[in-house]
């Protein structure tokens, strides 16, 4: 095990842990009045964490037996094209989520309605937390990266399931240690809590547009790389 591999596996999971699931919810139910319950908070964050490490686990070893059943069919010419098109597209619809015209801002504004109207009850919680989750399947990119790194790393399946549980728990870790410094020190921490949240609703759209641009230039990338249009440009050069 490569201290790279784990500093990249540790860099994706602090981004994912900006996420409205990871970070945008958990802020708004710290900022809930009156005492903050931490079983229910911890209730939230354990099944955030819990429904991607069971998703990791799924993918990991469900993606060998995809690869083997697709054989080929990912190479083909067609397909490829496709997913030129599709990464190109993802990029282009980026620029829209530029964080001016207010884009994406609108969908963070309806969660936190979401978050405040809600009882926050453990049940109602771990369903939002299911919901969340599920709702961002589209954009967890960072996430899908980890995934990659650990299918090629060539590591043992306990290896790969023990760092699999740590990117878990490092993509809640800042929920965490604003749950703890909400519950020790609440006068302190809820005006950084309420800056925060502005900061969460005016840079939601621009942040959204990063996450569909990159995945949208790698996708396209790898496309190109596997279509020899790199290599074509170059030589006609």
């Amino acid at each position: 095990m490569s201290a790279a591999l784990l500093l990249s596996l540790a860099g994706l999971a602090l981004i994912d842990s900006t996420s409205i699931g990871t970070l945008f919810i958990p802020v708004w139910l710290l900022l809930a009045s009156g005492p903050v319950s931490v079983r229910r908070v911890l209730a939230y964050l354990g099944t955030i964490a819990g429904f991607y490490f069971v998703g990791g686990l799924a993918l990991y070893f469900g993606g060998s037996g995809l690869a083997e059943v697709l054989g080929g069919a990912l190479d083909n010419r067609p397909v490829l094209w496709g997913q030129l098109v599709l990464g190109v597209g993802l990029l282009l619809l980026s620029f829209r989520y530029d964080g001016k015209r207010g884009a994406g801002t609108g969908r963070v504004l309806r969660w936190r309605d979401r978050v405040t109207a809600g009882d926050a009850s453990p049940r109602w919680l771990v369903g939002l937390a299911l919901f969340a989750a599920l709702a961002e399947v589209a954009t967890m990119l960072p996430y899908l990266g980890a995934l990659g790194l650990l299918t090629t790393s060539g590591l043992g399946v306990p290896t790969v399931v023990a760092l699999l549980g740590g990117y878990c728990l490092v993509m809640v870790l800042p929920a965490m240690v604003l749950l703890g410094a909400r519950v020790a020190w609440p006068r302190l921490v809820e005006p950084v809590l309420a800056r925060l949240n502005a900061w969460i609703v005016k840079s939601s759209g621009s942040m959204l547009g990063w996450v569909l641009g990159i995945a949208g230039f790698l996708i396209a990338r790898d496309a190109a790389v596997r279509l020899g249009l790199f290599e074509m440009l170059f030589t006609n050069r």
